[in-house]
Formats: structure tokens, C-alpha cells, sequence
């Protein structure tokens, strides 16, 4: 697979969002299989691996700990604190310094690792200056238990106030065709600073698949019950632009999946999807989106097909709005 930057480090050009294999998106695939699908993308040439303190409430680290530790040398570590579980089950955003290194210390003995190359601020605690998170993080780095830093969900402001006090190697953000927000000044602020911008939910949390037609039976515990998206009458609007897509990804030559994946690739250079999945077939399909080659015309119908302006209802509820930075379209 192709390479991108990161910080330091040169990483496959799609990574792996692991938060799937334990969290979010109903019950988790069996340890059987969330094992093999592991390994299969390390053969494949996956080198960013993408996890969290919060996914599972630990579990996911564990997981990757147990079945990758072994491989610690191939691969680029990714994982976040300062958003984690607490003993009720309840999610805490937490940006106090004692804190942030406290998560670490138990990301780091469920990882089974000693040094993480990237650590992300998975929310900015915003009763905590950015300074003070970021210094924690910094302090981190100068211990050697972290090798780079980043953030999640944040705005170009903020980037630039942490960025300030260390160099930030990475933003991670939802971004695809139907989630836009990074376009306003975030992926021009990561630029700026030589920074990778890491795109979660690239297939849009399943849209951009095209296989998502029906989000009635999405289960209780899918964190897409609560997206205004994913609400049956607002789904059933935004499904009138599958059908224009599909016809785009079959004059390519490609799946609808790799189509999604394809554009970020081609939007900019410092650009590096982590596409999630419980499935191998899935897996295999997202890679050989490296291969997919896009011209300007087809990147021209793609962005005028799907846009903030074709795409009905927010990405979030008011809640979940309320715990992010980034900036929203007037």
C-alpha cells in the first residue's frame, strides 16, 4: 500500500479504526474473529492502527495488546485519553492533567507497550485550558511513554493554542463526503502546521457503502440511534443520492465503499482515512481502495452530488454537539 506522513513516522495510506472490533455499532464481532481480522490487515499492509481508552471502556486496547504486541515493530500505535468510562458505564470527558497521564499509564499496560507513537486528546475537556491538556501530553512525550501528540474533534483554533505549547502530528475528525466541517479551516490549519489530518466514519458511518438502505433494524445499543442521520425519516431522504453514486462508482469501475475512501485520498495528500469493520470481505475491499484512480471530472460530480448542501439533517444531537470543537457551517 501506498505511504503518507505521519508526524515522524510513514504510514499505510488507509489505516484501521479499530473501535468497531468492541464498541458502537451493536454487539462486537467474537474474539475469534476480531483476532483474525486483525492479523489480516497487518498482511495487508495496514501499518496505522487506531484505537482508544474509551472504546469498549478498555476492552478494545486489550484486544489490540493481546494480538498485536507480538508485531509491535510493523505498525504505527494510535490511541486516546481524556474520554473514558467510568465505573457506572457512563462516558467522562476529562482534560485535567493528572488525568491525561493517568489514562495513559492504563493504555499503556492494556497495549502491553511502552511507548505509544501517537496519543490523542480525545475530547477537549473545555473546563480545562488546551494549554494545560496539551502540556500533560508534552510532558508525556519528554517521558517517553509518548512518542507524538494530537487531537480530536477540535477547531482551528484550538489546534493552533496546542500546537503552541507542542507540535501537534496529527487531527483526527469525522470527515467524508457527507461530513464536510473539516473543510472550512480544519484541514487548511493541519497543513499549516505539517500536521496529518486523520479521517474517522470516512463511508459515513455506513452510507457511502450502500448496502445501509433500511436503519430500522439498527440495533438498541448502535450509537447511530441517536444521529439525527440515521433517523428513519431523515435516512430515507438522503437515500435519494445513493442511487446517482452507485452509477458514479460502477463508471469507475469500483465499490461504492471504495469510491468514499478514493476521494479523501485524492482531496489532499496529508489525508489518511481510518475506515472501521467487523469483516474481513469489508477489509479487503477497503485496501484496494489505494488502487482506485479518480480525474478531476469524476472528483467535480462527487462533490456535487453529495455536499452540506444535498445532505439532510446534522451529524449530531445537541448533546453529542455540545462535547466537540469543531466548527459548524453557518
Amino acid at each position: 500500500m501506498k505511504q503518507r506522513p505521519l508526524g515522524p513516522f510513514q504510514v499505510s495510506a488507509l489505516g484501521l479504526g479499530c473501535m468497531n472490533l468492541s464498541h458502537a455499532y451493536g454487539a462486537p464481532p467474537s474474539r475469534q474473529d476480531a483476532v483474525a481480522l486483525l492479523l489480516r490487515a497487518l498482511d495487508l499492509g495496514v501499518t496505522l492502527f487506531d484505537t482508544a481508552a474509551l472504546y469498549g471502556f478498555g476492552l478494545n486496547e486489550t484486544l489490540l495488546g493481546e494480538v498485536l504486541s507480538a508485531h509491535r515493530s510493523k505498525f504505527t500505535l494510535a490511541s486516546k485519553g481524556g474520554l473514558h468510562g467510568n465505573a457506572e458505564g457512563k462516558r467522562v470527558v476529562d482534560g485535567r492533567p493528572e488525568t491525561i497521564k493517568w489514562s495513559c499509564e492504563q493504555s499503556l499496560k492494556r497495549l502491553r507497550t511502552d511507548v505509544i507513537d501517537l496519543y490523542y486528546l480525545h475530547r477537549w475537556d473545555k473546563r480545562v485550558p488546551i494549554e494545560d491538556s496539551a502540556g500533560a501530553m508534552a510532558d508525556l512525550v519528554r517521558e517517553g511513554k509518548v512518542r507524538t501528540i494530537g487531537l480530536s474533534e477540535v477547531s482551528a483554533a484550538t489546534i493552533q493554542r496546542a500546537h503552541a505549547v507542542h507540535p501537534i502530528a496529527a487531527v483526527q475528525t469525522e470527515y467524508s463526503l457527507w461530513t464536510r466541517n473539516p473543510e472550512i479551516a480544519v484541514l487548511d490549519a493541519c497543513r499549516e502546521i505539517g500536521a496529518a489530518f486523520v479521517a474517522f466514519s470516512p463511508l459515513a458511518r455506513g452510507f457511502l457503502t450502500g448496502t445501509l438502505r433500511d436503519v430500522t433494524g439498527l440495533g438498541e445499543r448502535d450509537i447511530r440511534k441517536t444521529m439525527p442521520r440515521f433517523s428513519p425519516e431523515t435516512y430515507a431522504a438522503n437515500l435519494r443520492l445513493l442511487d446517482g453514486y452507485a452509477a458514479i462508482a460502477a463508471s469507475v469501475g469500483c465499490t461504492p465503499s471504495q469510491l468514499a475512501l478514493a476521494w479523501l485520498l485524492h482531496k489532499a495528500d496529508h489525508i489518511i482515512p481510518i475506515p472501521g469493520t467487523r469483516s474481513i470481505a469489508h477489509l479487503e475491499d477497503d485496501v484496494a481502495a489505494d488502487a482506485v484512480k479518480l480525474d478531476s471530472g469524476v472528483m467535480q460530480q462527487l462533490d456535487a452530488l453529495i455536499n452540506r448542501h444535498t445532505v439532510t439533517g446534522p451529524r449530531y444531537d445537541a448533546m453529542a454537539q455540545a462535547g466537540v470543537d469543531t466548527e459548524e457551517f453557518a
